[in-house]
């Protein structure tokens, strides 16, 4: 049950760190105004707070971990929100982070 609630963490953190970034592209670059800036960093914020969940105790480690979630959800919100198509090296270069992000996160430690 701990890896399952550590990936449901992760997916959390993704849609606030990956929308909240959205959220500030989109009113600086898409001119969308103050409201859209202002909802991206109170997303970021929360996503600082749900990466404190995670059980391991490291930060250096879930912060690294996090990093393969982000790399493959960010293809993945590019997608649904901005219709980016990823060739495959995109895919495969997603799929390595999150093999990365698990060998990180999961692997037995002996402790």
């Amino acid at each position: 049950m701990t890896v399952a609630r550590s990936v449901a963490l992760f997916v959390v953190a993704a849609l606030f760190e990956i929308g909240g970034a959205w959220l500030v592209w989109q009113g600086v670059r898409e001119h969308k105004g103050w409201i859209w800036i202002g909802a991206g960093v109170i997303a970021l914020g929360a996503y600082g707070f749900v990466a404190t969940f995670q059980p391991d105790a490291h930060f250096g480690r879930v912060l690294a971990a996090y990093g393969g979630i982000f790399v493959a959800g960010s293809i993945a919100w590019g997608m649904i929100a901005d219709g980016y198509r990823p060739d495959r090296f995109d895919v495969t270069g997603a799929l390595i982070c999150l093999a990365g992000m698990a060998v990180i996160m999961y692997a037995p430690r002996g402790h």
